[in-house]
């Protein structure tokens, strides 16, 4: 099993959630992954299209990577609000949650779950893995921002688990 392609699956899962305000038991079916976007800005249908096609060219997905996926998911969106508020308690003055992308929010978000909620997660880890999407999936300079507001996070705030 490979944790980094539930994780990739996880932050798809939070960024088709947060453009669609899909239902967690939509998004657990896992059949936004089969199915082209119908919801949304001409913009975000085809990025969500665009991140569905780079998942599958990782690989297939195995029903182990899927369960990593939905515990992510889940307790992502059961947190929300939480999550949301440290992060942006997190960013410096110059930035504010409307400026962040949808693909760095969900990256962060998921990364945010698993540092401080999730049993046995090694920020270090998660921080590492949460810059290397971001290289994959968003913009050039995005995981330097990513790695900045996750290093904080994991150095102030307690784990919750």
């Amino acid at each position: 099993m490979s944790r980094r392609n539930g994780r990739v699956i996880a932050f798809q899962a939070l960024y088709s959630w947060d453009v669609t305000k899909a239902s967690l038991d939509d998004l657990l079916t896992f059949e936004w992954l089969q199915k082209d976007t119908e919801i949304g800005s001409a913009d975000q249908v085809a990025e969500q299209n665009e991140l569905n096609e780079q998942m599958f060219a990782l690989s297939e997905t195995s029903k182990e990577e899927r369960t990593f996926a939905s515990i992510i998911i889940s307790g992502t969106i059961s947190h929300i609000d939480e999550i949301d508020k440290l992060i942006e308690s997190h960013l410096s003055a110059s930035w504010s949650m409307e400026r962040i992308s949808r693909v760095a929010l969900a990256i962060l978000r998921t990364s945010v779950y698993e540092i401080l909620f999730q049993n046995g997660a090694e920020a270090k880890i998660v921080i590492d893995e949460a810059v290397n999407i971001a290289k994959d999936f968003d913009t050039d300079d995005s995981y330097k921002f990513i790695n900045a507001v996750l290093d904080k996070i994991g150095k102030d705030e307690p784990k919750r688990a």
